[in-house]
């Protein structure tokens, strides 16, 4: 027990980036700089906000972490495996729900599930088909094809089958984008769910509101830099402070 709750201590950090440097070369064979010097550091067990207008980085980042861009320089470690030395233990933490839907519209959930499960090694006995199902109030639909569900229901299976191998990170890409105010209360209640679990979720998101609502930290990112990183508390106290001062100069002024 001892030995167990160091090794707990040990990882306090789900996620842990530095000096991450990312350049591409554009159609016009010209460097194009993705990331600079990226320090970033998620608390496990956190919910983390991704905050950045479209280029600013944050798909970038997240595709490093899943192993589909490779990094020109930096540290990555995912439960404090490095990705560099240990690919496939950090594939195992993590779970990537894109923003783009991604399956083969002539299978059904149950299949799509059972696949991805295939894939990681699980063996049937210890898949949690069923069970990943309900929770996504998917299982009256486990049987249909996946191209006569809702958007909603398409949706939500994106993020079942990041959850089939049960990875203890889970990343989300702009998971509202897109969908109506019913179905936003509803995924914001079911990624509520996952943190209470234990999980650790980095979520990428246009919205102030959603990070306000859900998030413990919040990142901002732009022109592929780190711009501020806090805890939420603070970065809504400061934009309180500024918001006074701003109605303050008017008011004298007037």
């Amino acid at each position: 027990n001892i030995i167990f709750e160091l090794r707990e201590k040990k990882i306090s950090n789900a996620i842990d980036i530095k000096k991450l440097n990312k350049t591409f070369i554009d159609k016009k064979k010209q460097e194009v700089l993705a990331l600079t010097d990226v320090n970033l550091v998620i608390p496990k067990g956190s919910l983390f906000g991704l905050l950045g207008l479209n280029g600013a980085g944050k798909s970038t980042i997240i595709n490093i972490l899943a192993g589909l861009c490779l990094k020109d320089s930096g540290t990555v470690k995912i439960n404090n495996y490095d990705i560099d030395k240990n690919r496939k233990k950090c594939s195992c933490q993590i779970g990537i729900v894109p923003q783009e839907i991604n399956f083969d519209p002539f299978f059904t959930p149950k299949e799509i599930l059972e696949f991805q499960a295939g894939l990681y090694g699980i063996k049937k006995k210890n898949r949690r088909t069923k069970k990943i199902l309900e929770e996504l109030d998917l299982y009256n639909k486990a049987d249909s094809y996946t191209r006569s569900l809702s958007g909603g229901m398409k949706r939500r299976l994106m993020i079942a089958k990041a959850l089939v191998h049960d990875p203890s990170i889970l990343v989300l890409d702009e998971p509202t984008a897109g969908v109506d105010v019913t179905l936003r209360q509803q995924l914001w209640k079911y990624i509520n769910k996952l943190k209470s679990n234990g999980k650790t979720i980095l979520l990428t998101t246009h919205y102030i509101e959603e990070a306000e609502r859900l998030c413990d930290r919040i990142c901002i990112v732009a022109n592929g830099e780190i711009i501020l990183s806090e805890d939420k508390k603070k970065i809504m106290e400061e934009f309180k402070k500024k918001k006074l001062e701003e109605i303050f100069i008017k008011l004298t002024k007037s």
